[in-house]
């Protein structure tokens, strides 16, 4: 009796095993399981970003080969910027819709789009800038193991603070939030009399609230959005720096998913890409007229301001080459922008 049940035993796990197999192997073959890619950002959960993205996410599942599908972890649910490259790196997740301060962390060439304060003068330049650098920088994310699914933008970041900040020697009276992570940025800072404070995004709210900091560089959305204006209610409307970011999959993720899968995939974020840069944009001059009427005050900037803050990013340029942004990158930004300048052109649409 004992041999029997213990033949029947082995006799039911190999038919277990093999209908396992044939299971897995029919799958594969009809494209039956989509692959699943978890996707980390600090973008709010219910923004214009988020709900693109699961726009996005809807094609991706429709994909052929049975698609894929995306999980998306909003409102910095995966830590900071750094984390989530860190997280991605050992696999706790795939993919990642970050800033440049994220993207730097995986090749410090991107930081060339956004750390360079007040060297762009209009988006248009911004688009020019990316357009003509996007093959080198995707070449160089690439070879750190990362594709790039789309780039974009979300306007201009501005001084939101406790009390008016006109000139950069009011700014110098402040405690300033910082991206935590940033050392050379926070070196920089302190080198020129700010007082930074490095900190997460999610932070910033009560670190505000608590008097931990009292300013803040934010683009007008993402204050609305983290409610930055209640205890920060000027805000300084000069354009510091675009803040540009991408989206980013492991490539080994990547090459995992049949060709015809991918094809799909890439369209539909391209297109999510062209949607968050044409939205945010737009909701960064709603965003300011939204909390104007929340009691933010606009404090506009002349040209004697604007001159005084122009000196300020000039004067530490030197500082922030080499270190900040890598020689080569800092040098090609100058000679493109000096290009658009010249020809009076404007730049083609981006597919990006």
């Amino acid at each position: 009796m004992i041999r029997e049940l213990a033949s029947f035993s082995r006799r039911l796990a190999v038919a277990l095993a093999l209908t396992s197999l044939a299971a897995t192997d029919s799958s594969s073959v009809f494209g039956q399981t989509p692959f699943r890619v978890r996707l980390a950002t600090l973008a709010p959960k219910g923004s214009s970003y988020h709900q693109i993205l699961l726009a996005m996410a809807e094609k991706w599942r429709q994909a052929p080969g049975g698609g894929a599908t995306l999980t998306i972890f909003t409102d910095g649910s995966m830590g900071g910027e750094a984390d989530m490259v860190r997280r991605m790196r050992i696999g706790q997740i795939q993919a990642g819709m970050l800033t440049v301060v994220g993207l730097s962390e995986i090749d410090p060439s991107v930081s060339a789009l956004q750390n360079m304060p007040m060297m762009f003068r209009s988006l248009d330049e911004v688009n020019y800038v990316q357009q003509q650098l996007t093959p080198t920088l995707e070449k160089r994310l690439l070879d750190k193991g990362f594709i790039v699914l789309f780039w974009g933008d979300s306007g201009w970041v501005r001084f939101f603070s406790k009390e008016p900040v006109n000139y950069p020697a009011d700014l110098k009276k402040m405690k300033v939030f910082a991206w935590s992570g940033d050392t050379h940025q926070v070196d920089i800072m302190k080198a020129g009399g700010y007082q930074p404070i490095p900190l997460e995004t999610n932070d910033i709210l009560p670190s505000l609230q608590t008097g931990l900091i009292n300013a803040v560089p934010s683009t007008p959305f993402y204050a609305l959005a983290g409610q930055f204006y209640g205890p920060a209610p000027h805000m300084l409307e000069l354009n510091w720096a675009p803040l540009v970011g991408g989206t980013v999959i492991l490539k080994k993720t990547w090459d995992n998913i049949p060709v015809a899968t991918r094809e799909v995939m890439l369209q539909a974020a391209l297109e999510a890409g062209r949607q968050i840069k044409a939205k945010s944009r737009a909701e960064s001059d709603q965003s300011v007229e939204t909390m104007k009427k929340r009691g933010l005050t606009v404090h506009p900037v002349t040209p004697e301001i604007e001159a005084a803050w122009r000196k300020v990013a000039e004067e530490v340029y030197p500082k922030i080459r080499g270190s900040i942004v890598p020689a080569d990158m800092f040098d090609q930004v100058r000679r493109l922008l000096q290009e658009f300048r010249n020809s009076g052109s404007r730049p083609k649409a981006s597919s990006q």
